[in-house]
């Protein structure tokens, strides 16, 4: 039967492997499409660098600031092994297209592990939808420098193994690429599309914490989804969400301004804000203490009784992807304040 018909198993999906999806950021005045013969280049190294064995490149996406791989790697392959014949190849080809020394690359690569298929094929979806989210189509099917359009049968593979990344959708050829292209039909999200950046890196959340500048930190997980989903996005609006959260909880709700509640109520409040941001890794009790213009000793001391109060236990103890719908469930009341 023809093989582009029906798909059999590769040898790396026969033996243990790890989908990784692998990114690098260009630095500011760089782009890594400075012309159409850099793109090839660098696609047929991509596919080159996916020739160790067991290795399968199941999505490429170059844009002009950001070079984007899905790889499936055999067990005893890391992404750094594939990365090291990319990355300073891949600079020397732009400094030399640009006529300009110095650096590339905004720092080393950056790996982040895809768990399973499910999250896998998400990650196919966010990465077809990067180039509309950047600016440079409008749909994900109408940009070039990506194996997207190969996958789908729309271009020649020209030395890209098509059939890796549709064993993700389907056991057929046709089965696989319809089911590719419903998965892609729908475009994220604002709130998923930022919460994919803040969470892949190409992000960080921005909060001014009581300071002149603004500070920013690379968030994960659940606080990357509460940053996301905060107005505007920020470490600020994700504490803004979470004051919300515990005066609901502490039958406050009514209460616009927290100098308003008494100094012992309002510094308890203050202290369960930050032990939800310090145990959702949204940011450290310091910022916590900026964004509410305390000193920091005065908050961790407030934070240690929380700790240890059956009461505020209780709040502290709600599992954080509760706290978490429920505090965006309350963006409403911020609107509401003004805030």
């Amino acid at each position: 039967m023809d093989r582009h018909e029906v798909m059999g198993s590769s040898d790396s999906t026969s033996t243990p492997s790890t989908t990784w999806h692998i990114v690098w950021q260009a630095v500011e005045g760089r782009d890594l499409l400075a012309n159409p013969a850099l793109a090839e280049r660098i696609r047929l190294r991509v596919i080159e660098a996916h020739r160790l064995p067991g290795c399968e490149l199941l999505c490429a996406l170059v844009t002009p600031t950001e070079l984007h791989l899905l790889s499936r790697l055999p067990h005893g392959t890391s992404p750094g092994d594939v990365a090291r014949t990319i990355g300073n190849i891949v600079a020397r080809w732009v400094r030399q297209a640009h006529g300009v020394p110095g650096l590339v690359f905004a720092g080393r690569f950056r790996a982040y592990r895809i768990d399973d298929g499910e999250a896998a094929r998400n990650e196919f979806r966010m990465l077809a939808w990067r180039p509309v989210a950047l600016g440079l189509c409008r749909a994900p099917t109408h940009y070039s420098p990506s194996t997207l359009r190969a996958t789908l049968g729309l271009k020649r593979a020209m030395g890209f193994d098509a059939l890796a990344p549709l064993r993700l959708f389907g056991d057929s050829v046709p089965a696989a690429r319809t089911a590719l292209r419903n998965r892609i039909a729908k475009r994220p999200g604002t709130v998923e599309l930022r919460q994919w950046e803040l969470t892949r890196g190409m992000a960080l959340a921005p909060g001014y914490a009581g300071t002149f500048s603004v500070m920013t930190r690379p968030v994960q997980g659940l606080a990357a989804t509460l940053v996301a989903a905060s107005r505007p996005p920020g470490i600020d609006g994700a504490l803004q969400l979470l004051e919300r959260w515990v005066l609901l909880k502490l039958g406050l709700r009514d209460v616009q301004v927290l100098d308003a509640l008494p100094a012992p109520t309002a510094g308890r409040v203050r202290a369960l804000v930050a032990c939800l941001a310090v145990q959702l890794d949204l940011c450290p009790a310091a910022a916590v203490a900026r964004h509410f213009k305390r000193a920091k000793a005065t908050l961790s001391e407030r934070m240690a009784i929380c700790r240890l109060q059956p009461q505020d236990r209780a709040i502290l103890g709600v599992p954080a992807g509760r706290v978490v719908e429920e505090a965006i469930a309350l963006r409403h009341l911020l609107a509401v304040d003004g805030r």
